[in-house]
């Protein structure tokens, strides 16, 4: 029996948890899945992450009003990518914040985007029907922009490339916490295929020098203590360069794409193998580490057809 494309065969239920990470600071996780994360400010909310699906957007909201009944007057999506975006309409914000790079790509790339990613994973996609199209921000920024809810400071910045080419990270300053989307991971696999390798380190070391007190990360357990910021911050890097390294050995020679997987695999999975969505992103990863590695230095976009085929030369 062929093996299931990426996560088409995981149907598995995930236990969501909402851990604060701060005064009115939340982190909703749900053990590899996609997170969210919740600001409580004196009149409103501002929610980071919107989740696939307006259906999914619900269980977010569900453990919002477990603690404030303030309504939600923003929403941060830190990147394009569909399961992070889709379910936006459910909150009914006012304000959809994203950086002008994001914007961009969903305007490049956001219809193949949502059209891969559903094939890739439909269990995240709970309620699809629902979806009304396309998320596009009322408001986005080059660099940084600071927004108040009531005496409450959030700052919102661009600091380099990572996950994708328009990555935003949010920081809290009364509490130093931060929500970082998937430029830091936690015992969950990073998603590279959208990915700046020669960038994620950088991007890295800014977020390490902001020494904050807790992180919300893209995917896995909310992270309390500087230890445990660190660690998280240290094995992401370790991820990134781990599959990076053997594709361009690879790449350099003049060797296949079958050629850098098995040797990706060789490096990683000792150490990865056993992170959460490991097989789903590993693909899509070498492919784009591969093709940096050549030279190309816009990620390519991924449609579905071009998942199938990718898919279909790494097991041929």
């Amino acid at each position: 029996m062929s093996k299931a494309f990426a996560s088409q065969g995981d149907m598995t239920e995930k236990q969501i948890t909402f851990d604060e990470v701060g005064r009115g600071l939340w982190a909703f996780t749900a053990e590899g899945d996609p997170n969210s994360g919740v600001i409580i400010g004196d009149d409103s909310v501002m929610i980071v992450e919107a989740q696939a699906t307006p259906r999914l957007a619900e269980k977010v909201i569900e453990k919002v009003r477990n603690v404030t009944d303030k309504p939600i007057s923003h929403l941060v999506l830190t990147h394009y990518h569909a399961v992070r975006v889709l379910g936006a309409s459910a909150y009914s914000a006012d304000q959809i914040i994203m950086s002008d790079a994001a914007r961009g790509m969903v305007a490049e790339r956001g219809q193949e985007d949502w059209d891969s990613e559903f094939q890739r994973f439909p269990r995240l996609f709970e309620g699809h029907e629902s979806i009304p199209g396309l998320t596009w921000p009322t408001t986005t920024f080059s660099d940084s922009m600071t927004v108040y809810l009531g005496k409450r400071r959030v700052d919102i910045k661009h600091i380099g490339r990572a996950h994708t080419a328009g990555d935003a990270v949010v920081h809290v300053p009364d509490q130093n916490v931060m929500f970082t989307g998937d430029i830091v991971e936690y015992h969950s696999a990073c998603y590279c295929g959208d990915g700046y390798f020669a960038d994620w380190g950088q991007t890295l070391d800014r977020i390490k020098a902001c020494d904050v007190d807790a992180i919300a990360p893209g995917r896995g357990d909310a992270l309390v203590g500087k230890d445990m910021v660190n660690t998280a911050i240290e094995n992401t890097r370790d991820f990134v360069e781990s599959t990076y390294r053997p594709a361009a050995r690879v790449a350099a020679r003049g060797g296949s794409l079958k050629e850098a997987w098995d040797a990706v695999r060789a490096e990683c999975d000792p150490k990865f193998a056993d992170y959460a969505i490991y097989e789903h992103c590993l693909p899509f990863n070498v492919a784009r580490a591969y093709d940096e590695a050549q030279g190309i230095a816009h990620p390519r976009i991924w449609t579905a057809q071009r998942d199938l085929d990718m898919w279909a030369a790494l097991q041929g």
